[in-house]
């Protein structure tokens, strides 16, 4: 495990822009179990994909017009409660950081693995979840 203060920044960059660490698997239960609405989920990650690729594309994609109502982030190999009870909700997935899940009404809708990020632009995953915002946030 990194110490806190190197992860702080990579933390930031998706708290900054209104992202909400779920740090406990009861914080996790308590954003996707039976809530309805849209949640992003985000499983950030220390790797150099989720710096090049990931993080930019969120930050991209949430400047859309139709974005989901609330937006969550667990940390891989971190805060290790919260991201083994995130992914029990990815259900069919296997577990991959990063990852990027969309709920609607507490159902998986959308699910971008990390091979679907890795070797990718930020701009092209930027427009796979404009993409998923608009088919599944549309008002």
């Amino acid at each position: 495990m990194y110490p806190e203060p190197l992860l702080q920044p990579m933390r930031e960059e998706l708290t900054r822009l209104g992202v909400e660490e779920l740090r406990t698997a009861e914080a996790v239960d308590a954003a996707l179990r039976e809530t309805s609405g849209t949640t992003l989920v985000v499983v950030n990650s220390v790797c150099g994909c989720a710096a090049r690729n990931a993080r930019p594309a969120i930050a991209r994609a949430l400047q859309h017009a139709t974005k989901p109502q609330r937006l969550t982030t667990v940390f891989a190999g971190q805060d290790a409660e919260a991201t083994q009870r995130a992914r029990s909700y990815f259900t069919g997935y296997p577990p991959s950081s990063p990852s990027i899940g969309l709920f609607k009404d507490g159902r998986l809708v959308f699910f971008l693995e990390r091979h679907q990020i890795e070797g990718r632009t930020a701009d092209e995953i930027a427009a796979d979840l404009k993409g998923a915002f608009d088919r599944h946030c549309a008002a």
